[in-house]
């Protein structure tokens, strides 16, 4: 499908369809829409490499793919090392002239899974190394993909197959890491976080990610309607709510430089985002009340280093 570049804001996106229909997401997949815009952001001229998830299993079913841009599908464990030779690779070809000088944006998609678990190792070694890459976490907060198992980015208190809900449990018991903490402790010039809820912040902050000279991080929330057990049509309230009751602040870092895209006043309560969805319907007020107290502290902390880096 062709299209035609556009102007946004300060940026330009172009009208292009990277992603074709005909693809397996379910109804009301928050990271299919994520997608969608982070490659509205992106334009043509990139190549992407894709770990083993939810969105590599349901855009490329053998011998159909969805993707009209340069793609390729690598394990959970290897995704920014595959991307790392791919940028490497790319600056041989053009400094012994096999290809024109072009500037190709290497990307690295993976979900939670193979970014805060499996794929960890490859990825700090990436960023330690300064590629010159952006990569994209699309985190729905669990092994979607393989049946709603847990992973280090699962909330506390949600259920899942693995770390299930029951008299004697109230599913995951530990915290969500913080992956743009760790990518910002390797001193990286630029990460942050999105939501398709917000998609011109989200497609802004893919564009600037991507003409960032060095490694690049952006983890986008990615709600998920089936293993997070709330109505199809409810996506992009669930993704607000995320952002607004402070569970999932958006605010980049920017040469160490924090700054918040969606500074409220005040937030909501957690309990209006953990109603809508079943992962939590089985949370007592006290663990509600324990899950506001700890939404409370760490949104202190992100604001007082907002505060520290305007000062």
């Amino acid at each position: 499908m062709e299209g035609k570049t556009i102007k946004f804001g300060k940026n330009l996106v172009t009208t292009r369809e990277s992603l074709a229909p005909g693809h397996n997401f379910c109804a009301g997949c928050g990271e299919a829409l994520a997608l969608r815009l982070a490659l509205k952001a992106l334009g043509e001229n990139v190549i992407i490499a894709n770990a083993t998830g939810c969105i590599e299993i349901c855009t490329s079913p053998l011998p159909y793919t969805s993707w009209r841009l340069p793609w390729m599908h690598t394990l959970f464990e290897n995704t920014a090392a595959e991307i790392s030779g791919v940028e490497a690779g790319l600056n041989i070809l053009m400094k012994k002239g096999k290809i024109p000088q072009r500037d190709i944006k290497c990307i690295a998609i993976a979900g939670d899974g193979g970014t805060s678990d499996i794929g960890i190792q490859a990825l700090s070694g990436a960023f330690e190394r300064r590629h010159n890459f952006l990569y994209l976490c699309f985190d729905n907060e669990a092994y979607m993909n393989t049946g709603i198992q847990r992973s280090s980015a699962t909330p506390y208190g949600a259920s899942t197959t693995t770390a299930p809900a029951g008299k004697f449990s109230i599913g995951q018991i530990t915290e969500k890491k913080n992956m743009v903490a760790i990518a910002v402790a390797h001193d990286i010039p630029y990460a942050a976080t999105a939501c398709h809820s917000y998609p011109f912040d989200l497609m802004n902050k893919v564009k600037k990610g991507a003409g960032i000279k060095g490694p690049a991080y952006i983890h986008i929330l990615s709600c998920c309607p089936t293993g997070w057990r709330y109505p199809s049509n409810l996506t992009i309230e669930v993704g607000r709510l995320a952002v607004e009751t402070g569970i999932f602040p958006l605010y980049e870092v920017d040469d160490g430089q924090y700054k918040l895209s969606i500074a409220r006043p005040k937030l909501k309560p957690v309990e209006e985002y953990l109603k809508l969805q079943g992962r939590f319907r089985h949370l007592s007020d006290e663990e509600i009340k324990k899950i506001q107290g700890k939404t409370d502290r760490k949104y202190a902390k992100l604001r007082a280093k907002v505060a520290a880096s305007a000062a």
